[in-house]
């Protein structure tokens, strides 16, 4: 069998570091504007990228009409509820705690595809829901078990990995048919037109008055352009080489890029106590992952 080649791998970095830097330049954004303005600018500045790529390799995908309610379907999911909750979310904590929740994606998952699907549903599983689980508990609480993160924060994150998750399952049927590139691009645009209304009603005059600076531009031009459209062609790349176990292996690196550069960036604060929490985490999720792929293998 061909060993992958070296810049699967490159992708394969790439993608996790851009998605791990993605909350730390949201919350970099979230000085400025509130969470639906954020996502709107970002799903604006992407979806011209992705159009723009589609147009220059001349990209001819149709959704046939079998489909337009599928597509409308997972869009609501993500990126508008995702999204929602993920940037309340990192505005009611930190840019690490939310980033090791949301890497807890992959190891709910497999409950979604046996409810859906009937995928079988084994023991490293669980394994890996109890282990990840308690790994947050860790993390959110202080010395005094005090929450480091409130109540908002917490039903925002879980909602957005329920809709992650959510989103994963009708993803599973649209891929069958169209390429990754030509889905992100049409959820992205049809995410335009959902976070519209609530931008003009609740938050068009606050975005008004801000004077974009460098430090705003340059950031959503981040954001838009490497966690929101190349971090996606990369991990698509990334699922076709090495396939889809082996490829959310990698996931686990995102929340260490996350708190890196949020120690960096951001001078975020670490005790010993949120950084035992998110190796535990992190080692509940590389336990799903790694008994699934030496099982199919």
């Amino acid at each position: 069998m061909k060993k992958p080649s070296v810049p699967v791998y490159f992708y394969a970095l790439a993608a996790m570091l851009f998605w791990g830097m993605s909350f730390v330049w949201s919350s970099v954004l979230l000085k400025y504007y509130q969470p639906v303005t954020i996502i709107l600018i970002r799903l604006i500045l992407s979806s011209l990228f992705l159009f723009f790529i589609l147009f220059l390799f001349r990209n001819k995908e149709r959704i046939l009409r079998k489909d337009i309610r599928w597509f409308l379907l997972s869009a609501l999911f993500n990126p508008f509820f995702y999204f929602l909750g993920e940037n309340y979310g990192l505005k009611f904590s930190t840019s690490t705690i939310t980033a090791v929740i949301i890497a807890t994606i992959p190891v709910f998952s497999p409950i979604a595809g046996y409810l859906a699907y009937r995928e079988r549903l084994r023991w490293f599983n669980l394994v890996g829901i109890v282990l990840s689980f308690g790994g947050i508990m860790v993390m959110l609480s202080s010395r005094g078990l005090h929450w480091e993160i409130s109540g908002i924060g917490i039903l925002c994150l879980a909602g957005a990995v329920f809709s992650a998750i959510m989103y994963s399952v009708l993803l599973k049927r649209l891929s069958a048919d169209y390429s990754p590139l030509f889905i992100i691009a049409i959820q992205n645009l049809i995410g335009i037109f959902l976070f519209l209304p609530p931008f003009l009603i609740f938050e068009v005059r606050q975005a008004i008055v801000v004077n974009p600076n460098r430090e705003i531009i340059t950031t959503f031009l981040l954001l838009a352009i490497l966690a929101s459209s190349l971090s996606f062609v990369f991990f698509a790349q990334t699922v076709k080489v090495l396939g889809v176990s082996k490829a959310n292996i990698f996931s686990n690196l995102i929340p260490v890029f996350t708190a890196i550069f949020s120690f960096i960036i951001l001078d975020e604060r670490f005790t010993v106590q949120k950084i035992i929490g998110m190796v535990i985490v992190i080692g509940g999720v590389y336990i799903s992952a790694l008994n699934r792929t030496k099982i199919r293998q």
